[in-house]
């Protein structure tokens, strides 16, 4: 029998990237007990003083120093344990369904402080939705707002709970800012437990304990998009968050005293490790919006001197070219950091002319990206920030203790892809999540055996060791044996001066049995195609404005289409799913014909 060379047999194994980064220390405690920390003297919270602001609600300007937020926990987790109507303890679960708020932050951080999971729900979702949820989690109480309580109650009801069981499991917050020395409100309670109830019934003496191997315990539920199915509960234990944060701070380190302004929601894990944990720990200023408008972004800016924005594409577009941009001091900003998609290097010049022409040359500007999923908690690359420029479209390095992979599955082999060409990316880490909440199955199809998280994402590896995302493995449009990442017709399509957001989808052709790019556009000026002869016109020339840019095998074949907007989540993702139905009921008519 023939012996193959040893070097051979060295090569027959897996090709795994490992991170440029030194590896970190794996921590194993409590996120409270990781960034909310007090020395002997109580003169500095997590390493930094406590009467530095912590969170600032540009609404009003009432702020919370890094003293009163532990505190504010404390009282909260007291609270939740105490009251004999709630009665938590350890490992329960709290869903919180709330808007961005300035209280946000201390029914988190307030419920860990106790013990306790905490799973975040979209403010948006309607009581089928919610009650998938709060079922799934495990969860026992829900604390809401006034706006959201018939929602949360129907829901609750729906589950077969009496109108008055339903009540007892609601914790209510009001408008009322008293809690942080602002005015009380007379709001009515309708007889419900409140949060600043919760708040006068004393102060835990500490945090519960997560050490050594009760590290491992989940501490959040973030659900996934669901673009496919049911969203699906992301178990993100304290070891994961403490390991996270620290890794990001190895590629991306906000200053002490930067203002970081977030409206990006609470309830989506980029906004809740950016907002919370992660800006607690660099000694940062979360300055809380409800959401992201134009010219109320423009206002906080100025007015708070913003120096970092946690952004997604839209906004990057948004600022790139709304007019409103001009109008306002936007030169404090020195860091836009965009993640949850991908961010074509085209818009990321675009918005770099934008805002340095009203600078000095003095005052630095980066804007960078990141890669993640919740899966991850949720960064596994960041581009850092000296290489902003140079590797601009790059989702950066591997953050320290991850491990890649780029894997191309035919189906029956999966093996690595060659140097230089695409593959699925699968990652390993000790930020990997524990699993899918009560989902073997999805557990199956997206861990392996040895811990590598499948992302679904085709992404592309440079010598120097950059990322970069070329679209969703399910998002791929097959055309004729050929593999049409959306994503990069996306790209292409925003640069056309009239095209304000852009989306494609592939859809079936029966005739040419095979899948064709299709655009849905927004343009930038609708009055310009009231008619529908105009605006026909506009598709066509959209279309024909695609064929020089880009190869022949991804022509907008299947149209271009103009709609109002272009259908996303809050964090910024495109809703395909949505454009494929659309997509459907406009070609019935077409195919029935055929």
């Amino acid at each position: 029998m023939d012996v193959l060379p040893f070097f051979l047999y060295l090569n027959m194994g897996p090709k795994i990237y490992n991170s440029s980064y030194p590896s970190l220390p794996v921590q194993s405690h409590s996120i409270f007990t990781h960034i909310l920390s007090v020395d002997s003297s109580n003169s500095k919270v997590g390493g930094f003083p406590a009467e530095a602001n912590a969170f600032v609600d540009t609404a009003t300007g009432y702020a919370i120093t890094r003293r009163d937020l532990r505190s504010l926990a404390l009282k909260f987790g007291y609270g939740l344990r105490h009251n004999p109507r709630v009665k938590a303890k350890r490992g329960d679960t709290i869903l919180v369904y709330s808007p961005n708020s300035l209280a946000y932050p201390v029914f988190v951080l307030g419920a860990i402080a106790a013990g306790l999971r905490c799973t975040l729900a979209n403010n948006a979702y309607t009581p089928r939705e919610l009650g998938h949820q709060y079922t799934n989690s495990g969860a026992n109480m829900i604390i809401t707002t006034l706006e959201s309580l018939a929602v949360a109650l129907e829901m609750l009801k729906g589950l077969g709970m009496s109108h008055a069981d339903a009540e007892k499991r609601v914790i209510l917050t009001t408008q009322s800012f008293a809690w942080v020395g602002g005015p009380a409100t007379q709001e009515s309670s309708k007889g419900l437990i409140t949060f600043e109830q919760l708040l006068s019934l004393g102060e835990l003496p500490e945090e519960e304990r997560f050490d050594e191997e009760a590290a491992h315990e989940t501490v959040l539920l973030c659900y996934s998009s669901g673009t496919t199915g049911q969203p699906k509960g992301v178990e993100t234990t304290h070891q994961n968050l403490t390991t996270e944060v620290n890794s990001i701070m190895a590629a991306l380190k906000y200053e002490e005293g930067d203002q970081l302004l977030v409206f990006l929601p609470f309830y989506h894990i980029y906004g809740a490790v950016s907002a919370f944990f992660y800006s607690l720990l660099c000694g940062a200023t979360t300055v809380v919006m409800s959401g992201f408008d134009p010219i109320r972004f423009c206002v906080a800016v100025e007015k708070y001197r913003i120096t970092a924005v946690l952004i997604v594409p839209p906004v990057l577009l948004a600022i790139a070219r709304h007019p409103a941009m001009d109008k306002y001091d936007l030169s404090t900003i020195r860091l836009l950091f965009c993640s949850a998609a991908p961010l074509p290097a085209t818009l990321v010049k675009e918005g770099m002319e934008r805002l340095l022409a009203k600078r000095k040359p003095e005052q630095a500007l980066y804007i960078t990206q990141g890669f993640g999923m919740t899966e991850c908690s949720p960064a596994s690359h960041i581009l850092p920030l000296d290489s902003s420029l140079s590797k601009m479209g790059s989702v950066g390095l591997l953050l320290p203790n991850f491990q890649a992979r780029l894997v191309v599955d035919d189906g029956e082999t999966v093996v690595d892809a060659e140097e230089g060409k695409s593959g699925e990316m699968w990652v390993r880490g000790p930020s990997v999540m524990k699993g899918y909440l009560n989902n073997p199955i999805a557990n199956k199809n997206s861990l392996t055996a040895d811990r590598w998280y499948k992302s679904g994402d085709i992404c592309v590896r440079d010598k120097d060791g950059y990322y970069y995302v070329e679209g969703r493995l399910k998002e791929l449009i097959k055309y004729k044996g050929f593999q049409v990442p959306p994503a990069e017709l996306e790209s292409v399509l925003i640069n056309h001066p009239e095209v304000a957001d852009a989306a494609v989808i592939g859809i079936q052709s029966e005739q040419e049995a095979t899948e064709l790019p299709r655009a849905y556009v927004v343009h930038s000026q609708p009055e310009k195609i009231s008619t529908d002869e105009s605006k026909k016109a506009f598709e066509k020339s959209v279309a024909r404005w695609m064929e020089s840019r880009v190869a022949k095998h991804k022509y907008l074949r299947g149209g271009v289409v103009v709609i109002k907007e272009v259908p996303r989540s809050a964090a910024g993702k495109i809703l395909r799913i949505q454009l494929r139905e659309l997509a459907k009921k406009e070609l019935e008519p077409v195919q029935s014909k055929l």
